[in-house]
């Protein structure tokens, strides 16, 4: 049996998982499930307030993320971020994660 080789753009991609996700290195197509994953691993780490990069342009990729923020149940509120890099950027507060 052959082993294909996985071109760049399909290997895995590492990131820090420290509250900020800039998701201009990511496809559309991808953010859906990158947002999730983020918003999972931050939880896990404790990580309650994430900043979510998505630009400014036409508001296509913000409109997506924030439907995906709108359904994931961890999610406790979400708004544009107000400092300097205006709308370029959403801010998440997480709930916390319960412990059994």
């Amino acid at each position: 049996m052959r082993k294909e080789k996985m071109s760049p753009q399909d290997q895995p991609v590492e990131f820090p998982i420290n509250g900020e996700l800039d998701l201009h290195t990511f496809k559309p197509s991808d953010v859906r499930d990158v947002v999730t994953a983020y918003i999972e691993a931050c939880r896990e780490k404790g990580i309650r307030d994430v900043r979510i990069i998505h630009g400014k342009g036409k508001g296509v990729l913000r409109e997506q993320v924030h439907a995906q923020l709108r359904l994931h149940p961890a999610v406790k509120s979400f708004s544009l971020a107000t400092d300097s890099s205006s709308w370029g950027a959403t801010v998440v507060r997480l709930q916390p994660v319960q412990k059994d």
